[in-house]
Protein backbone atom coordinates (compact mmCIF):
# COMPACT_ATOMS: atom_id res chain seq x y z
CA UNK A 1 0.00 0.00 0.00
CA UNK A 2 1.15 3.54 -0.71
CA UNK A 3 2.18 5.48 2.40
CA UNK A 4 1.34 2.62 4.76
CA UNK A 5 3.33 -0.22 6.22
CA UNK A 6 2.32 -3.68 5.16
CA UNK A 7 -0.04 -5.31 7.61
CA UNK A 8 1.46 -8.13 9.57
CA UNK A 9 -0.44 -11.17 10.75
CA UNK A 10 -1.37 -10.84 14.40
CA UNK A 11 -0.64 -13.81 16.65
CA UNK A 12 -2.81 -12.70 19.54
CA UNK A 13 -6.62 -12.84 19.71
CA UNK A 14 -8.91 -9.90 19.24
CA UNK A 15 -9.61 -8.24 22.60
CA UNK A 16 -13.33 -9.00 22.88
CA UNK A 17 -15.66 -10.03 25.70
CA UNK A 18 -14.85 -13.62 24.79
CA UNK A 19 -11.16 -12.93 25.37
CA UNK A 20 -11.84 -11.77 28.93
CA UNK A 21 -14.17 -14.70 29.69
CA UNK A 22 -11.48 -17.18 28.65
CA UNK A 23 -8.79 -15.18 30.46
CA UNK A 24 -10.67 -15.30 33.78
CA UNK A 25 -11.32 -19.03 33.31
CA UNK A 26 -7.64 -19.59 32.50
CA UNK A 27 -6.52 -17.77 35.64
CA UNK A 28 -8.96 -19.83 37.72
CA UNK A 29 -7.53 -22.99 36.16
CA UNK A 30 -4.06 -21.73 37.00
CA UNK A 31 -5.00 -21.54 40.67
CA UNK A 32 -6.70 -24.95 40.90
CA UNK A 33 -4.11 -26.64 38.69
CA UNK A 34 -1.15 -25.11 40.49
CA UNK A 35 -2.54 -26.09 43.89
CA UNK A 36 -3.36 -29.61 42.62
CA UNK A 37 0.30 -30.24 41.84
CA UNK A 38 1.89 -28.43 44.78
CA UNK A 39 -0.62 -29.34 47.50
CA UNK A 40 -2.76 -32.32 46.48
CA UNK A 41 0.16 -34.27 44.98
CA UNK A 42 2.45 -32.72 47.61
CA UNK A 43 5.22 -31.89 45.15
CA UNK A 44 5.82 -28.58 46.90
CA UNK A 45 6.01 -25.09 45.45
CA UNK A 46 9.61 -25.26 44.16
CA UNK A 47 9.24 -28.54 42.26
CA UNK A 48 5.82 -27.55 40.93
CA UNK A 49 7.24 -24.23 39.73
CA UNK A 50 9.94 -26.12 37.84
CA UNK A 51 7.35 -28.40 36.21
CA UNK A 52 5.09 -25.53 35.18
CA UNK A 53 7.97 -23.38 33.96
CA UNK A 54 9.04 -26.26 31.72
CA UNK A 55 5.45 -26.35 30.42
CA UNK A 56 5.61 -22.61 29.84
CA UNK A 57 8.80 -22.95 27.77
CA UNK A 58 7.33 -25.88 25.85
CA UNK A 59 4.38 -23.74 24.78
CA UNK A 60 5.79 -20.23 24.48
CA UNK A 61 8.68 -21.19 22.17
CA UNK A 62 6.42 -22.62 19.43
CA UNK A 63 4.00 -19.71 20.01
CA UNK A 64 6.75 -17.17 19.29
CA UNK A 65 8.01 -19.20 16.32
CA UNK A 66 4.53 -19.57 14.82
CA UNK A 67 3.68 -17.39 11.82
CA UNK A 68 -0.01 -16.99 12.59
CA UNK A 69 -2.51 -17.08 15.42
CA UNK A 70 -3.35 -20.54 16.78
CA UNK A 71 -6.06 -20.22 19.47
CA UNK A 72 -5.29 -23.41 21.39
CA UNK A 73 -1.54 -22.74 21.41
CA UNK A 74 -2.04 -19.15 22.56
CA UNK A 75 -4.35 -20.13 25.42
CA UNK A 76 -2.08 -23.02 26.39
CA UNK A 77 0.67 -20.45 27.00
CA UNK A 78 -1.73 -18.31 29.03
CA UNK A 79 -2.68 -21.28 31.21
CA UNK A 80 1.00 -22.16 31.63
CA UNK A 81 1.76 -18.62 32.85
CA UNK A 82 -1.09 -18.80 35.37
CA UNK A 83 0.03 -22.16 36.80
CA UNK A 84 3.68 -21.15 37.09
CA UNK A 85 2.53 -17.80 38.49
CA UNK A 86 0.50 -19.58 41.18
CA UNK A 87 3.33 -21.78 42.44
CA UNK A 88 6.00 -19.08 42.06
CA UNK A 89 4.02 -16.58 44.13
CA UNK A 90 3.21 -19.24 46.74
CA UNK A 91 6.89 -20.22 46.90
CA UNK A 92 7.94 -16.59 47.45
CA UNK A 93 5.16 -15.78 49.91
CA UNK A 94 5.19 -18.97 51.97
CA UNK A 95 8.34 -21.04 51.46
CA UNK A 96 10.69 -18.05 51.47
CA UNK A 97 8.65 -16.32 54.17
CA UNK A 98 8.44 -13.01 52.31
CA UNK A 99 4.74 -12.71 53.01
CA UNK A 100 1.91 -11.46 50.81
CA UNK A 101 2.77 -7.77 51.08
CA UNK A 102 6.48 -8.27 50.51
CA UNK A 103 5.86 -10.70 47.67
CA UNK A 104 3.36 -8.36 46.00
CA UNK A 105 5.77 -5.41 46.18
CA UNK A 106 8.67 -7.43 44.74
CA UNK A 107 6.51 -8.81 41.94
CA UNK A 108 5.08 -5.36 41.18
CA UNK A 109 8.62 -4.01 40.86
CA UNK A 110 9.48 -6.92 38.56
CA UNK A 111 6.44 -6.22 36.37
CA UNK A 112 7.33 -2.53 36.08
CA UNK A 113 10.93 -3.47 35.20
CA UNK A 114 9.71 -5.77 32.41
CA UNK A 115 7.36 -3.12 31.03
CA UNK A 116 10.06 -0.44 31.10
CA UNK A 117 12.51 -2.79 29.38
CA UNK A 118 9.90 -3.54 26.73
CA UNK A 119 9.13 0.14 26.18
CA UNK A 120 12.83 1.04 26.04
CA UNK A 121 13.63 -1.75 23.58
CA UNK A 122 10.59 -1.58 21.29
CA UNK A 123 9.19 1.91 21.84
CA UNK A 124 5.72 0.79 22.95
CA UNK A 125 4.03 -1.72 25.24
CA UNK A 126 0.84 -1.82 23.20
CA UNK A 127 -0.66 -5.22 22.45
CA UNK A 128 -1.74 -3.85 19.07
CA UNK A 129 1.90 -3.39 18.01
CA UNK A 130 3.25 -6.92 18.49
CA UNK A 131 4.77 -7.66 15.09
CA UNK A 132 8.21 -9.07 15.93
CA UNK A 133 9.56 -12.00 17.99
CA UNK A 134 11.25 -9.50 20.33
CA UNK A 135 7.99 -7.68 21.04
CA UNK A 136 6.17 -10.97 21.56
CA UNK A 137 8.87 -12.22 23.95
CA UNK A 138 8.39 -9.06 26.04
CA UNK A 139 4.61 -9.58 25.81
CA UNK A 140 4.86 -13.07 27.31
CA UNK A 141 7.38 -11.97 29.94
CA UNK A 142 4.94 -9.26 30.99
CA UNK A 143 2.06 -11.74 31.14
CA UNK A 144 4.14 -14.14 33.24
CA UNK A 145 5.06 -11.36 35.67
CA UNK A 146 1.50 -10.00 35.82
CA UNK A 147 -0.02 -13.41 36.51
CA UNK A 148 2.50 -14.05 39.29
CA UNK A 149 1.76 -10.64 40.81
CA UNK A 150 -1.98 -11.29 40.50
CA UNK A 151 -1.67 -14.50 42.52
CA UNK A 152 0.08 -12.67 45.36
CA UNK A 153 -2.51 -9.87 45.29
CA UNK A 154 -5.39 -12.34 45.38
CA UNK A 155 -3.92 -14.19 48.36
CA UNK A 156 -3.18 -10.93 50.16
CA UNK A 157 -6.72 -9.56 49.84
CA UNK A 158 -8.44 -12.89 50.54
CA UNK A 159 -6.32 -13.93 53.52
CA UNK A 160 -5.10 -10.72 55.16
CA UNK A 161 -8.01 -8.32 54.63
CA UNK A 162 -10.68 -10.47 56.23
CA UNK A 163 -12.86 -10.28 53.12
CA UNK A 164 -12.57 -13.97 52.37
CA UNK A 165 -12.76 -15.50 48.91
CA UNK A 166 -16.25 -14.31 47.97
CA UNK A 167 -15.62 -10.77 49.19
CA UNK A 168 -12.25 -10.61 47.45
CA UNK A 169 -13.75 -11.87 44.18
CA UNK A 170 -16.37 -9.11 44.37
CA UNK A 171 -13.67 -6.50 45.03
CA UNK A 172 -11.62 -7.52 42.00
CA UNK A 173 -14.72 -7.85 39.80
CA UNK A 174 -15.67 -4.32 40.84
CA UNK A 175 -12.21 -2.99 40.00
CA UNK A 176 -12.40 -4.64 36.57
CA UNK A 177 -15.78 -2.97 36.04
CA UNK A 178 -14.19 0.40 36.88
CA UNK A 179 -11.43 -0.25 34.33
CA UNK A 180 -14.05 -1.22 31.72
CA UNK A 181 -15.97 1.99 32.39
CA UNK A 182 -12.78 4.00 32.02
CA UNK A 183 -12.15 2.27 28.68
CA UNK A 184 -15.54 3.25 27.27
CA UNK A 185 -16.08 6.65 28.87
CA UNK A 186 -12.66 8.27 29.33
CA UNK A 187 -9.62 9.08 27.22
CA UNK A 188 -7.20 7.16 29.45
CA UNK A 189 -4.65 5.15 27.47
CA UNK A 190 -6.20 1.91 26.27
CA UNK A 191 -2.83 0.22 26.62
CA UNK A 192 -2.67 1.19 30.30
CA UNK A 193 -6.24 0.04 30.86
CA UNK A 194 -5.61 -3.27 29.08
CA UNK A 195 -2.70 -4.14 31.36
CA UNK A 196 -4.66 -2.99 34.42
CA UNK A 197 -7.53 -5.30 33.49
CA UNK A 198 -5.12 -8.10 32.60
CA UNK A 199 -3.48 -7.92 36.03
CA UNK A 200 -6.82 -7.70 37.88
CA UNK A 201 -8.29 -10.77 36.17
CA UNK A 202 -5.53 -12.87 37.76
CA UNK A 203 -6.44 -12.22 41.44
CA UNK A 204 -10.10 -12.58 40.46
CA UNK A 205 -9.35 -16.02 39.06
CA UNK A 206 -7.15 -16.87 42.04
CA UNK A 207 -9.91 -16.08 44.53
CA UNK A 208 -12.49 -17.96 42.44
CA UNK A 209 -10.18 -20.98 42.32
CA UNK A 210 -9.66 -20.85 46.09
CA UNK A 211 -13.40 -20.42 46.62
CA UNK A 212 -13.98 -23.67 44.73
CA UNK A 213 -11.30 -25.79 46.39
CA UNK A 214 -10.50 -24.50 49.88
CA UNK A 215 -12.04 -26.31 52.88
CA UNK A 216 -15.49 -25.26 54.11
CA UNK A 217 -13.93 -24.16 57.40
CA UNK A 218 -11.78 -21.67 55.49
CA UNK A 219 -14.65 -20.24 53.45
CA UNK A 220 -14.29 -22.46 50.38
CA UNK A 221 -16.57 -25.03 48.77
CA UNK A 222 -14.14 -27.93 49.36
CA UNK A 223 -14.34 -29.23 45.77
CA UNK A 224 -11.63 -31.46 44.34
CA UNK A 225 -8.75 -29.53 42.76
CA UNK A 226 -8.46 -32.07 39.95
CA UNK A 227 -12.17 -32.24 39.11
CA UNK A 228 -12.43 -28.45 39.29
CA UNK A 229 -9.42 -28.11 36.99
CA UNK A 230 -10.91 -30.61 34.54
CA UNK A 231 -14.26 -28.82 34.44
CA UNK A 232 -12.63 -25.42 33.90
CA UNK A 233 -10.38 -26.85 31.16
CA UNK A 234 -13.43 -28.22 29.32
CA UNK A 235 -15.16 -24.84 29.72
CA UNK A 236 -12.14 -23.09 28.16
CA UNK A 237 -12.05 -25.51 25.23
CA UNK A 238 -15.76 -24.97 24.58
CA UNK A 239 -15.28 -21.20 24.73
CA UNK A 240 -12.38 -21.33 22.26
CA UNK A 241 -14.46 -23.43 19.87
CA UNK A 242 -17.62 -21.32 20.10
CA UNK A 243 -16.49 -17.75 20.72
CA UNK A 244 -14.60 -15.53 18.30
CA UNK A 245 -11.37 -17.19 17.16
CA UNK A 246 -10.07 -14.37 15.00
CA UNK A 247 -6.75 -12.69 15.56
CA UNK A 248 -6.51 -9.04 16.48
CA UNK A 249 -5.53 -6.75 13.64
CA UNK A 250 -2.62 -4.37 13.95
CA UNK A 251 -0.24 -2.38 11.71
CA UNK A 252 2.89 -4.41 11.19
CA UNK A 253 6.08 -2.89 12.50
CA UNK A 254 4.51 0.42 13.50
CA UNK A 255 5.28 1.52 17.04
CA UNK A 256 2.56 3.54 18.69
CA UNK A 257 3.07 5.15 22.08
CA UNK A 258 1.19 4.10 25.17
CA UNK A 259 -1.02 7.19 25.21
CA UNK A 260 -2.69 6.37 21.90
CA UNK A 261 -4.36 3.11 22.97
Amino acid sequence: MHGMSKAAASKIPAITLGFWIIKIAATTLGETGGDALSMTLKLGYAVSTGVFFALFLATVIPQIRARSYHPFLYWAVIVATTTVGTTTADFADRSLGIGYIGGSLILFALLIAVLLSWWHSVGTVSVTAIATPKAEAFYWATILASNTLGTALGDFVADDSGLGYEGSALVFAGLIAVVAAAYFFTSISHTLLFWAAFILTRPLGATLGDLLTKPLANGGLSLSRFSSSGFIAVFIIVCILTLSRRAGAHPGGQSEPIGRH
